[in-house]
């Protein structure tokens, strides 16, 4: 299965030197229109030379730049693709539909966790594991039920925790009760959605720290996330599935469960009783 930039990016990033790793950060707040433009722009963005530019997409196992920019647009298509233009390009399943949707989830799968470092997700355990702040948890149309399943087990173990629901304008509401010490989850796949992205950039303008969970492409709002867990998404349907993400959130809850240990088994014995 190939890697798509932001998963190479991922994997190697810890291996660049400074100039290069500025490139890539550069890259994923912009993701994927600044590695459009022409090398000098490019670099010009990130404040790095040309040649850095040049070394970052060779680290990354490119030949030349124009086979960087047009695996970038063809990524930048399968982002844009509706539901119907999949339906129209999905395969026959000659041989019954589960088999190839089975084998595609778990591909999602070994490819998520492939592209995810132990370091990457103990930091974020560490984060929503923090009693100091509160902590807030969002989805857009198809992926809104993870977010709820991730903060019921979450609301368990400890307080203040929130899945914001309804219409945006009571989303923008919450936003005077978010400061510095919150976490802010978002989950957000293609095709993008709008009211998310303007609700994460007020968030990370009050200093929020914003977790994403999103697909291989990036949401828009991976610029402003301090954490993005890039999951993979596609499968042999005219819908993406959450499934990679869906086992994402259940590590973390574990995590995080495990790290709250006595205090958290102490919150589930009180709730307990109160049923």
């Amino acid at each position: 299965m190939i890697s798509s930039i932001a998963e190479l990016i991922s994997d190697r990033i810890g291996a660049m030197p400074a100039g290069e790793r500025r490139a890539a950060q550069t890259l994923i707040a912009n993701y994927p229109l600044i590695g459009l433009k022409t090398v000098a722009e490019f670099s010009a963005a990130a404040g790095v030379s040309s040649p850095t530019i040049l070394r970052f997409v060779a680290r990354l196992g490119f030949q030349h730049y124009p086979e960087f920019q047009s695996t970038l647009q063809n990524e930048l298509a399968a982002q844009l693709q509706s539901p119907a233009s999949r339906t129209l390009n999905t395969p026959s399943q000659n041989g019954g539909a589960v088999s190839p949707m089975l084998e595609a989830t778990l591909d999602n799968l070994r490819e998520t966790f492939r592209h995810l470092s132990d370091k990457q997700l103990a930091d974020i355990a560490a984060r929503l594991a923090d009693r100091r702040g509160k902590t807030f948890l969002i989805g857009g149309r198809f992926t809104d039920p993870l977010a709820c399943y991730m903060a019921a087990h979450l609301a368990i173990v400890q307080p203040n925790v929130f899945h914001l629901t309804g219409q945006e304008s009571v989303w923008r509401d919450r936003l005077i009760d978010m400061g510095k010490r919150d976490v802010l989850v978002i989950f957000d796949i293609r095709r993008y959605q709008d009211s998310l992205v303007r609700f994460a950039e007020t968030a990370h303008q009050r200093g929020v720290q914003i977790v994403l969970f999103t697909d291989q492409w990036l949401s828009p709002i991976a610029r402003f996330a301090r954490h993005v867990i890039a999951g993979r998404t596609a499968v042999p349907s005219a819908w993406d599935s959450s499934a990679a993400l869906f086992v994402v959130a259940e590590t973390l809850i574990g995590a995080v469960t495990r790290q709250l240990e006595a205090d958290g088994a102490k919150r589930i014995r009180e709730l307990e009783g109160l049923r």
